[in-house]
């Protein structure tokens, strides 16, 4: 006897349809080629694309609405036997454990005590520079006060030489809020730079933040702009960066909570459930 599959391989094939080929859909893509190729080439160029893409488009949708055409093929139907499909065993592989830089920083309070360090150093630098160049204690307490005060742009030379209260405590308010803001960028930008953080601190991070000042100064205070010497704005945020720094370097560091339970971070100790 002859296997099954021989059998029905001598059957007559049937037709089976499928969607018929057509040329229509290389056209309209020629024709949107010609199309965008004449913005940059000749109006004429356009045109003829556009006429190309319109011919493509109404023959393509002709053969697709209301009915499909279709062309029949031959089909034999017959039973191939198949080779056994082996499943190979799923490897489950260990999703690594996502890393948080830094992964220890120091801690927070003692970006607040390097924040006062930096401000301390920093205001003397700047009275220093008032003193012996503008001849006036106040000169660089009043500009830095224009950030929050408009009147300051506006005011004279002498009174900006002149103690005012109002510009002071805008002046204070400002200058402590900024540097315990930077103070505590310190203390998770230096451990990202274990081999030479007060170089980072001291150095790298006042010529950056001096071009920025540079840069956006006459934006931000005006007056300032006009009276400062940005030798002495170098100096004074360098004063501040190595004082900050070398207040903050001094803490040890504490590894990121982040990820942590609740009862972890808090501290607390779980008890071992009774055994029954």
């Amino acid at each position: 006897m002859k296997p099954a599959h021989e059998d029905r391989i001598a059957e007559p094939p049937y037709l089976r349809a499928i969607p018929r080929p057509t040329q229509f859909p290389l056209v309209t893509a020629f024709g949107c080629t010609l199309l965008f190729a004449g913005i940059v080439t000749h109006p004429f160029v356009s045109i003829v694309g556009a006429l190309c893409a319109l011919v493509g488009i109404i023959g393509w949708f002709k053969e697709v609405f209301p009915h499909e055409e279709t062309e029949e093929i031959p089909v034999v139907d017959c039973d191939v036997p198949l080779d056994a499909i082996v499943l190979a065993p799923k490897v489950v592989h260990a999703t690594p454990k996502r890393r948080i830089v830094p992964e220890e920083i120091h801690p927070y309070r003692s970006g607040f005590y390097g924040a006062i360090a930096g401000a301390v150093a920093m205001a003397v630098v700047a009275c220093l520079w008032g003193v012996l160049d503008e001849g006036s204690l106040w000169m660089p307490i009043n500009l830095l006060a224009g950030m929050l005060v408009p009147s300051v742009g506006t005011a004279s030379l002498d009174a900006l030489k002149s103690f005012d209260l109002s510009w002071t405590i805008a002046a204070v308010c400002l200058h402590l809020c900024m540097s315990v803001m930077v103070g505590m960028i310190f203390v998770v930008a230096l451990p990202m730079m274990p081999k030479r953080p007060m170089v980072a601190g001291g150095i790298l991070a006042p010529i950056l933040w001096t071009g920025v000042a540079w840069a956006t100064l006459h934006v931000v205070n005006p007056a300032l702009e006009q009276h400062i010497s940005w030798a002495w704005f170098l100096g004074s945020q360098c004063a501040f960066g190595i004082a900050c720094g070398s207040i903050i370097t001094k803490f040890n560091r504490v590894r990121l909570q982040v990820g942590m339970s609740l009862a972890t971070r808090l501290e607390v100790e779980q008890s071992e459930s009774p055994r029954s």
